[in-house]
């Protein structure tokens, strides 16, 4: 794997990261990483604790989420398990 150094911007700081990961995805990461900070400093000054706080923010975010998708996969697969227990219905039902 090549590593390489990918400066990333976030809040106003420079971070350098060795990273094996593409830099345009990790540049997009930062962009995301730094809109949060900024939607919850409205402006002000971005302190350690305000980053934490985005961090935090966009852990939340990531959680619901994962909630929503693994219930929209639990009614997927109820429906579907619905639907293919109407197809053997049918079948069994068929004249032969």
């Amino acid at each position: 794997m090549d590593r390489k150094t990918v400066q990333l911007r976030v809040a106003g700081q420079t971070y350098k990261v060795v990273t094996s990961a593409d830099s345009g995805e990790l540049q997009r990461l930062a962009k995301t990483v730094d809109a949060k900070v900024a939607e919850l400093t409205k402006g002000k000054g971005a302190t350690p604790q305000a980053i934490l706080l985005a961090a935090i923010a966009l852990a939340h975010d990531l959680e619901e989420e994962r909630g929503r998708r693994e219930s929209l996969e639990r009614r997927t697969r109820d429906l579907l398990r619905r639907v293919l227990m109407r197809i053997d219905d049918a079948i069994e039902d068929a004249p032969a």
